[in-house]
Order: C-alpha cells, then sequence, then structure tokens
C-alpha cells in the first residue's frame, strides 16, 4: 500500500495559466482572466479558454509514484465516431516518462446540422504514474490540450515542492486552434510546446480555437501577462467567421497592437499572418462544415463565400498576409521591436502537397512538428526576432514589469 501525501492544487504549482478558479469539484485553470471571460459570452470561446493548452502542474519531489484525480469534459459530435482521449504527458527533468488518460467526465456532444450542444455529466478519474526514478527531481504534468479539465486531487508517495525560477524567458503567445494544438496527439506536440522546448523558454499559450478575433479583452491580457516574448498570429479565424470587412480589420489589428505596448512597449512582438489554407486563400468564409463523410469520423471543411466579395471587402487570407506585412512595415518606423513572419514560411504550397490540411483546415499531429521546428529555427534561431542576439539578455518578464 502507497502512503499518500496529498497537496492542495493552487497557483503557485501551475504553469500556463492565467486565473484559477474553485469550482465544487477542484480548481479550474483558465488562460483568459475572469474580467476578459465576463465581457464576452460566447460559448466557443468559453470553451477554449477553459481547455488547458500549455497548462503544466510543475513541482520537485523524490515521489515514484503520482496520481492525478480530474474531472474532463471532453466533446463529442452527434453521428461520429468518439474523439480520442486527451492525453497527461508527464516530464521528468524535461525529457518525457510518461502519458496517460483519464476516463469518466462530462461529455459535450454538439450537433455540427443544428449548432445545438448538450453536456452529459460523469465521474472523476484518475491518472495514474508508476515508476518514476527514485531521486530528486522536476515533474511536470502537462494537461490535455482540448479537454476542459477540473483539477480534483494531487497524490505523491512523497512530499511537493515548488520549483525556483529557472531564469528562463517567458513567450506569451496568441492565435487560432491551430496555435491551440487542433489535431496534435498530445499536449507537449502541439507546435508552440514543440517551439518552446527547441527554443528554451516558459510558454504561456493563449491559442484560442475558433477565438482570434482581434478581441479588446484579449489585447489586455496580453498587455496585462508578464511575458519577455510576445507572438500573435491572426487571420484565419476572422476569415472562418466572416467576422469583420478591410475597412474593420485595419484598425482593429493596430488598436489590437497598441493595447499590448501600452505595458510592453519594447518586448519583442511578432506579428504571425496565417499558414496556407487552399480553400480561404482567395475565397472569403465563413467556413462550413462539410457532413458527408461525418458517420466515418471524416469532418471536413468548406468556403462558402465567393471570391467576388472581395471587391465589397470580404477578408481572405492573401488579403489579411498583405495587409498585415503594410501595417508591421508601417509601425516598425516607430518600433525597431515590431516584427512580421509570413506564415507561408511555416506550412505553404509545398508543405500541403507533401501533409495536406485532413480537414482543409487543421495540421495534423506530423504538421504541428514542422510548424513547431521552423518558427523554432526562424524565431529563436541566430537573427530571428526571439533569438539571443537580437534581444538583450533579461530576467524573464522584465519587459511587463511596469
Amino acid at each position: 500500500m502507497t502512503d499518500w501525501i496529498t497537496t492542495p492544487i493552487t497557483a503557485d504549482l501551475l504553469r500556463g495559466a492565467l486565473d484559477l478558479e474553485r469550482t465544487e469539484h477542484g480548481v479550474l485553470p483558465h488562460r483568459l482572466p475572469a474580467r476578459a471571460r465576463a465581457q464576452c459570452a460566447d460559448g466557443q470561446l468559453a470553451m477554449a479558454e477553459a481547455q488547458p493548452s500549455g497548462v503544466r502542474l510543475v513541482f520537485r519531489t523524490r515521489a515514484t509514484v503520482v496520481e492525478l484525480d480530474a474531472l474532463r469534459t471532453k466533446m463529442a459530435y452527434q453521428g461520429a465516431p468518439p474523439r480520442p482521449d486527451g492525453v497527461y504527458d508527464l516530464l521528468v527533468d524535461g525529457r518525457l516518462a510518461g502519458q496517460a488518460s483519464v476516463t469518466g467526465g462530462n461529455v459535450l456532444l454538439v450537433d455540427m446540422a443544428t449548432g445545438s450542444a448538450e453536456t452529459r455529466p460523469g465521474p472523476v478519474g484518475t491518472v495514474h504514474f508508476p515508476g518514476l526514478p527514485d531521486r530528486v527531481k522536476d515533474v511536470e504534468i502537462w494537461l490535455p490540450h482540448h479537454e476542459v479539465t477540473q483539477l480534483v486531487a494531487l497524490r505523491t508517495d512523497a512530499s511537493v515542492e515548488t520549483i525556483p525560477d529557472h531564469g528562463r524567458k517567458v513567450w506569451l503567445h496568441h492565435g487560432s486552434s491551430i496555435s491551440h494544438g487542433s489535431d496534435a496527439v498530445s499536449p507537449t506536440t502541439t507546435w508552440p510546446a514543440l517551439a518552446a522546448s527547441l527554443g528554451g523558454v516558459e510558454l504561456i499559450n493563449l491559442g484560442l480555437s475558433g477565438s482570434a478575433l482581434l478581441d479588446a479583452f484579449t489585447a489586455r491580457a496580453l498587455r496585462d501577462t508578464p511575458a519577455d516574448l510576445i507572438s500573435i498570429k491572426i487571420g484565419i479565424n476572422l476569415v472562418n467567421t466572416d467576422l469583420m470587412r478591410l475597412r474593420a480589420f485595419t484598425p482593429a489589428v493596430h488598436g489590437f497592437l497598441d493595447t499590448i505596448r501600452e505595458r510592453h512597449p519594447t518586448t519583442p512582438l511578432l506579428v504571425v499572418s496565417p499558414v496556407l489554407c487552399p480553400i480561404h486563400e482567395d475565397t472569403p468564409g465563413p467556413s462550413a462544415p462539410d457532413l458527408s463523410n461525418l458517420s466515418e469520423g471524416r469532418l471536413q471543411f468548406k468556403a462558402a463565400g465567393d471570391p467576388a466579395e472581395r471587391a465589397g471587402g470580404k477578408l481572405t487570407l492573401n488579403v489579411i498576409r498583405n495587409e498585415l506585412a503594410r501595417i508591421v512595415k508601417q509601425r516598425t518606423a516607430d518600433d525597431a521591436n515590431l516584427h512580421y513572419l509570413d506564415g507561408r514560411d511555416l506550412y505553404g504550397e509545398t508543405d500541403f502537397a507533401e501533409l495536406p490540411l485532413p480537414d482543409q483546415l487543421h495540421p495534423d499531429a506530423a504538421t504541428h512538428r514542422r510548424i513547431g521546428e521552423r518558427f523554432a529555427a526562424l524565431a529563436f534561431g541566430s537573427g530571428g526576432p526571439f533569438g539571443s542576439d537580437s534581444i538583450e539578455e533579461t530576467s524573464p518578464a522584465a519587459h511587463a514589469s511596469g
């Protein structure tokens, strides 16, 4: 029998979350602060920000066994086979040492034909990680990037303590479902997690599936979060939702950047345009689901707009790329720490020919790895905007200290 030690799950054991909500079961990590959540009643955003992409429990211990009780909320589509279970990645001293999934939990059942959804409740589950090395070590448990996760209890067979700051820079990233993790197989294999590992930085991932929409409350969350490096990846969700026209887009981008700069005036800030997505390169949104193969587990998307509508200001990915490049060029006259990266340098036409988007919108696991490796090389590598030879060496989050 194991002599368990139960450790309260508090904010000092979590990284990657901006807020921690007490629930009847335990604690729920949020990736947007309460004030931001209160300013938008959109269900898609509420689900996305509560899915803990990039959020991890981090502690130091001699424990050889770790257990975590959690209550998940897993998405399912009416008429489709079950989606894969979310994965918990356990790292020991930075190396993957175990993977597991919880059972039970709630199911959010979505009818793609009608847009309706219902939640079916379920019990708390447990992930169990035995056989860890009997020595003092740093342990990270990365939570499933696409399952809302309420943390109920953390148990170990030895005491737990917080890990002191290692002095690594903090990278704050915002983007769409691709940044959120889309079809990556586990939380440490989303492209931002891979890029952060290769770049040797601490990740705060504000990739919000379906919700990278230039919202003012998201800009304020970025503004108010201590960070040394910031990137924003903008475009595809604005086309997906057919949310705005070019006339609104340009000042919205300026306003978003202005807000971030209020408290990060000199922080390296990288604007990333969309990766290649052929259905929306020159055809406006909205995106529409193609349900013809849903029963076989293949959800596809198509562009429902008309290319002729570009004349009226409708956005396409090429329109957005051209405008983002122009805006950044204009602003760099007064902002030497603002940079631009064309998303097609991360995933372009040659990549699409080799690794097509399975549902026409989202990359698969192999593509996440490619994007992560390329971003690391282009952003964190020599000469890149986040490279050590391009920025001052400062303590983490020093740029946001004011």
